[in-house]
């Protein structure tokens, strides 16, 4: 088995992007470092606040960042998980794969390049 480096990435689905973007920057105490119709990004205490519009989650997803992404998501499988979204590339090499525990609920993984 191997570990991971953490919870550093959290992605909020919102409906009103540009409501939610205030809220969350009176929250963090921050401007958004990524600002964008399709994603607002945050950078707080060295963890990603994702705000993602129009998305199918119904709740906050949490990325563990790991350094073998296929890896971990074998182990994962293995132990009981069901693969939602594959890992894919969503820019500059960086990695992202989501999978579901036995009670549905939705983890993410991402590995970024070396």
């Amino acid at each position: 088995m191997t570990g991971t480096q953490g919870i550093k990435t959290v992605l909020h689905p919102v409906t009103d992007l540009e409501k939610a973007k205030k809220v969350y920057a009176a929250l963090l105490g921050t401007e958004p470092m990524a600002d964008s119709p399709y994603y607002v990004g945050f950078e707080a205490e060295g963890q990603q606040i994702g705000l993602v519009p129009n998305s199918d989650a119904t709740s906050p997803v949490t990325y563990w960042h790991v350094a073998d992404i296929e890896g971990k998501l074998a182990e994962v499988t293995a132990a009981g998980a069901e693969v939602k979204e594959k890992p894919h590339d969503v820019g500059q090499g960086r990695l992202v794969a989501t999978f579901t525990d036995p009670d549905g609920n939705v983890l993410g993984l991402i590995e970024d390049p070396a």
